[in-house]
C-alpha cells in the first residue's frame, strides 16, 4: 500500500529571500478533494501563515483521531453495537521533546460515541473497544507521540423508555 499527497506552493511576486512570504499552499489527494494548507499561526504570524489553512500540527492531530475512528467502527460493527454518533474533539500539544526538539508531543482524543439498538456496551467494554482501536491505528503505530484517550458513553433513548 502507499498513499500519496500533492503539495503546490508558488511565489507569485513575493520576497522569498526575506522571509516574509506566505506559506499558503494547497494539498490535493488522489481521491479529488484539494485543501488549502498554511503553516500554523500559532507558529509563524499572519500574513506568512493563513489562519483559514490547515496546518501540518491540526492535520497530524485529525489524522490520528480519523485513523483511531474508524478502527473503532471496525471494532463496534463486528461486537455487533450500532453507533448513531461519533465526534472527537481531539487536541495535540507541541512542545520540546525529550531530544529538545519541537514535536507534538501529546495527543488527547475524546471521543463522545453515541450507540442505539438492543445491543448496548458497558462501559468497560466501550473502553476496550477504544483501547483495542488505539493498538490498531496505523497512525498511532507510526508516531512516537503520547497518545491518551478519554472516551465518553452515550446511549441514546428507547422508544419504551419512560419520558
Amino acid at each position: 500500500m502507499h498513499y500519496v499527497a500533492n503539495l503546490a506552493w508558488e511565489r507569485g511576486d513575493q520576497n522569498f529571500e526575506s522571509g516574509t512570504f506566505s506559506r499558503r499552499h494547497r494539498i490535493a489527494f488522489d481521491g479529488g478533494q484539494t485543501f488549502v494548507a498554511s503553516s500554523s499561526p500559532q507558529v509563524l504570524p499572519t500574513p506568512m501563515s493563513d489562519e483559514f489553512g490547515i496546518d501540518p500540527e491540526e492535520a497530524f492531530v485529525a489524522s490520528l483521531a480519523s485513523c483511531h475512528m474508524l478502527w473503532f467502527f471496525v471494532i463496534a460493527s463486528k461486537r455487533k453495537y450500532c453507533v448513531d454518533r461519533y465526534v472527537d474533539n481531539a487536541c495535540g500539544v507541541m512542545r520540546r521533546n525529550d531530544d529538545n526538539r519541537i514535536a507534538v508531543t501529546d495527543v488527547l482524543l475524546r471521543p463522545k460515541v453515541t450507540f442505539s439498538g438492543p445491543r448496548l456496551p458497558t462501559e468497560d467494554e466501550h473502553r476496550a473497544m477504544h483501547h483495542r482501536a488505539h493498538e490498531l491505528c496505523f497512525i498511532a503505530n507510526s508516531v512516537k507521540t503520547a497518545i491518551e484517550c478519554q472516551p465518553e458513553l452515550e446511549l441514546a433513548p428507547t422508544a419504551d423508555a419512560p419520558d
